[in-house]
C-alpha cells in the first residue's frame, strides 16, 4: 500500500532548532500535502473524463453518421490517456523520504516534464482533432447531403478530381494548429490548473526565502 504524503515527511523544510520553526514546518507540510493532493485528484478525474469521453463519443457518431470521425477521436483521446497514465506513474519514482520542501522540488520538476511532453504532443493532436472533424464530414453522405441542399449548385474548383481550394484552406488551418498547438495546450492547462500551478510555484518561493532568511 503506497504511504501517505503525511507519514512520508517525517521533517520539515527548516531545522527544528528555532521555536517557531515546528509551526512553520507544520503549515507548510500541509500546504504541500493539499496542493499534490489536489493536483492527483484533479489529474486522474481528467483522465477518467477523457475516457468516458471517448466512449460517448464512438456510438455518438455512428449515431449521427459521422462514424471516421468517432473512431479517429476514440483512439487520439485513448493514446492521450494511456501516456499521460505512464507519465502519471513517474510520480511514484520521485524520492519520498525528503523534507516537503524537496519534495515539491521534484514534483515541480515532474510536472514541468510533463507540460512540456504534452506540448510536443499538442502540435499533432491539434491538427489531427481538425483533421479527423473534417473527415467525419467529408466521409458523412448526410452531411454532404445537407451541404448541397444550402449551396445549391455550388462546384469547387477540381483539380484530378481534388477540390483544390478547400485542399488548401484544410492544409493552411492544420499547419497553423501544429504551430499554435503547443500555445493552444498551455491555454488549456491554465485554465484546468492554472491555480494550483501558481500556488505551487508560490509555495516553494515562500519556501526558498524562509531558507535563505535562516541560512
Amino acid at each position: 500500500m503506497e504511504k501517505s504524503i503525511e507519514s512520508i515527511w517525517k521533517q520539515g523544510f527548516l531545522d527544528n532548532n528555532a521555536m517557531v520553526a515546528p509551526k512553520l514546518n507544520n503549515l507548510y507540510n500541509q500546504k504541500s500535502i493539499h496542493i499534490i493532493d489536489k493536483f492527483k485528484r484533479m489529474f486522474k478525474i481528467n483522465l477518467n473524463a477523457l475516457i468516458i469521453f471517448s466512449f460517448l463519443v464512438l456510438p455518438l457518431s455512428f449515431l449521427v453518421k459521422i462514424p471516421v470521425m468517432g473512431v479517429l477521436m476514440f483512439i487520439l483521446l485513448n493514446v492521450i490517456v494511456l501516456v499521460n497514465k505512464k507519465v502519471f506513474k513517474g510520480l511514484n519514482k520521485i524520492d519520498k523520504n525528503v523534507s516537503s520542501y524537496q519534495y515539491l522540488k521534484s514534483f515541480d520538476e515532474w510536472m514541468q516534464a510533463q507540460i512540456l511532453l504534452n506540448m510536443k504532443m499538442s502540435r499533432f493532436i491539434y491538427p489531427y482533432v481538425f483533421i479527423a472533424m473534417v473527415s467525419g464530414f467529408w466521409f458523412s453522405s448526410s452531411i454532404r447531403e445537407s451541404l448541397n441542399r444550402i449551396f445549391g449548385n455550388y462546384q469547387p474548383y477540381m483539380l484530378y478530381e481534388i477540390p483544390v481550394y478547400w485542399v488548401l484552406v484544410i492544409l493552411l488551418i492544420t499547419i497553423t494548429l501544429g504551430i499554435f498547438g503547443g500555445r493552444i495546450y498551455k491555454w488549456d492547462l491554465n485554465l484546468v490548473y492554472g491555480r494550483i500551478m501558481k500556488k505551487l510555484a508560490e509555495l516553494i518561493a515562500d519556501m526558498e526565502d524562509l531558507k535563505n532568511i535562516k541560512n
